[in-house]
């Protein structure tokens, strides 16, 4: 709820709490795991009530040498020194490591973030990549069809070479996935390497003349692309539809994604939250969900 509410990381929201400068209805919560009632219950950051922020939907250009996370140990340059002037607390929607340039989406939004990043959605993200040496037919074929890397075999990309130079090749693919390095990983299997790695597209919506390390906010018209759907037509978030979940290890059924969802304090889905017999809508207060039994 409290990152929810634009103020800030779920990391921070936890110190927040266990600080004790966060109350609820008038008493001092230090339990991330204290559950709340965001239509009942008072929440309190140092005196001031907690409200909903309005949500944000953001396409920044990210530079190569940024990371994608909130701050670093090492001190690196994050995306957050790119948008300091946007007042509310965003998260990206999946990431770019840190030598991949190009589209980033950014927002306070978890159930649009969740429509994007979930791989049951299949949404689009389309990348230039220039790889080295010149690939043969054989190898843009496997590229197409699939390769298999440590985590399983990747799903068909639609992969088109736009030129070859010296020894480099030019490819434009789009892929239905988001695992960690997937591109990079994939151009290894077939025997290359990436040079270069710039994500143009995610969906619909590209980074058209945008100058890198600069932001704007998506038009409704993109947000709804994105979705697939009028995702402002309905005024609870709660009734936007989700991806099936996969049955559960060792049998118990399917986790159904699509009855209502309890929201956190500290932000995220709430995925697997709640205990049985818990139907009053109430939300855990920050941190993770509590662990299936």
């Amino acid at each position: 709820m409290l990152s929810k509410a634009g103020l800030g990381s779920r990391t921070e929201a936890r110190k927040w709490i266990g600080a004790g400068r966060v109350q609820v209805n008038g008493k001092v919560i230090q339990t991330p795991d204290h559950w709340v009632d965001p239509g009942k219950d008072e929440v309190t950051l140092d005196g001031k009530a907690v409200r909903a922020a309005e949500k944000a939907y953001l396409l920044l250009y990210k530079p190569k040498g940024y990371l994608t996370t909130y701050k670093d140990p090492e001190g690196r340059p994050t995306v957050y020194a790119l948008i300091e002037d946007l007042g509310r607390h965003v998260v990206p929607v999946g990431r770019l490591d840190l030598d991949t340039s190009g589209l980033l989406i950014l927002t306070n939004d978890t159930l649009f973030a969740e429509r994007i990043m979930n791989p049951e959605f299949k949404v689009p993200k389309t990348y230039l990549v220039k790889a080295a040496g010149v690939l043969g037919e054989e190898q843009m074929e496997r590229l197409r069809n699939g390769v298999e890397l440590e985590d399983g075999w990747t799903r068909p990309a639609v992969v088109t070479r736009l030129r070859n130079r010296e020894n480099s090749t030019f490819l434009e693919m789009t892929i239905t996935e988001g695992r960690n390095r997937q591109v990079r990983r994939m151009l290894e299997a077939v025997g290359s390497k990436v040079r270069k790695l710039v994500r143009t597209a995610i969906g619909p919506v590209r980074i058209g003349k945008l100058e890198i390390g600069k932001w704007r906010v998506l038009e409704r018209e993109e947000v709804n692309a994105l979705a697939g759907e009028d995702w402002f037509k309905r005024a609870k978030a709660d009734d936007r539809p989700r991806a099936p979940r996969k049955p559960v290890p060792g049998g118990g059924g399917t986790r159904d994604a699509r009855g209502p969802r309890k929201r956190q304090s500290g932000g995220g889905t709430g995925r697997g939250g709640g205990s049985k017999g818990d139907s009053r809508g109430r939300a855990r207060f920050a941190g993770r969900p509590r662990a299936k039994k």
